[in-house]
């Protein structure tokens, strides 16, 4: 052996030992075990999708486009439309994340950033509790306590101050009962307002301190370090978090069941009583017994399953242009 080739072996070092046959046959099974339950996760999918869209193609034939413009629901007629319940989904959906996201946003803050550290960690489970408390609880705490309380406190007044024939009296028209589209977004924002709270607080959690450390060195307020550094930083996982919001808001059932008041048609003020598609579906299903029926409400599960699949792709979007930034 040459010297060249003495010091290209230390150089290298020796080769590493060949994997025993055992170890190369637990790889290959590991390997099997992840592609089988990643191709399961999309064959399940699939079978969802194939099935409401072959569950709900009668709604679909018998309606046509009628089916998603009409916000007309007759089950003694044999007439249904899922505009209505689109829309209401959507309303509700979208105000209750205009409610919690500030206020989600506000908490990350404080428990992050200005909390005293004798108060972060209760204030924290608080908020996590929050997060376990099951769906119907809300919905029937919204229904004898909240519902009562927010038509004699907010609605009566509300409605009572609108002068007549005015744009005001329009969209605070309604029953003074307390169940309605605003009563549901108030319900649905309080739900959603743990997890983005948690998600953010997490978020801000993982920003190095010395990138904040930084910025005050740099004579920054606090108010300065969280709007040009500490937001700035978490804003691509902060899209998540609001997309994370947004979803359990569009799929949001019992709640929503008790709260909403459950009338076809479009909401036509603020306090008008509405329905969801989730809503629809809980209130119904069991009941339906035409074929027609049935197959309208697998067509709304259908068209949830979309909305649903836009807000995820939406989000994907949002997340891979800030990522590009």
């Amino acid at each position: 052996m040459t010297t060249t080739a003495v010091d290209a072996q230390a150089t290298v070092g020796p080769a590493p030992p060949p994997r025993s046959a055992r170890g190369a046959t637990l790889d290959r099974a590991f390997e099997i075990l992840c592609f089988s339950a990643a191709t399961f996760l999309l064959t399940a999918l699939g079978g969802i999708v194939i099935s409401l869209a072959i569950g709900g193609w009668p709604a679909f034939a018998a309606f046509g486009l009628n089916f998603f413009t009409s916000a007309e629901w007759d089950p003694v007629q044999e007439i249904y439309g899922s505009a209505g319940a689109v829309a209401g989904t959507l309303i509700s959906a979208t105000l209750a994340l205009v409610f919690a996201l500030p206020l989600a946003l506000g908490i990350a803050i404080f428990l992050v950033e200005l909390c005293p550290p004798i108060l972060r960690r209760p204030i924290g489970t608080a908020v996590e509790l929050l997060a376990g408390i099951p769906s119907i609880v809300y919905g029937m705490w919204g229904l004898f306590v909240f519902a009562p309380w927010f038509a004699k406190t907010v609605q009566m007044p509300i409605m009572m101050s609108a002068k007549p024939g005015t744009l005001w009296e329009k969209i605070t028209a309604g029953v003074p009962n307390g169940a309605g589209i605003l009563t549901a977004s108030i319900i649905l924002a309080i739900m959603i307002l743990p997890f983005i709270a948690a998600t953010m607080r997490e978020l801000l959690n993982t920003i190095p301190a010395q990138v904040r450390e930084s910025a005050y060195g740099l004579g920054s307020t606090t108010f300065e370090v969280i709007r040009k550094v500490s937001l700035p930083y978490i804003r691509t996982g902060a899209i998540g978090a609001v997309m994370l919001g947004l979803g359990r808001a569009l799929g949001e059932t019992m709640a929503v069941t008790f709260i909403i008041g459950n009338a076809h048609g479009f909401p036509t003020s603020i306090f008008a009583s509405g329905s969801t598609i989730a809503s629809t579906i809980a209130n119904e299903f069991a009941e339906a017994t035409g074929e027609l029926h049935t197959a309208s409400l697998i067509a709304l599960g259908l068209v949830l399953f979309i909305i649903t699949f836009a807000v995820l792709a939406l989000a994907r979007l949002l997340i891979g242009r800030q990522t590009n930034l």
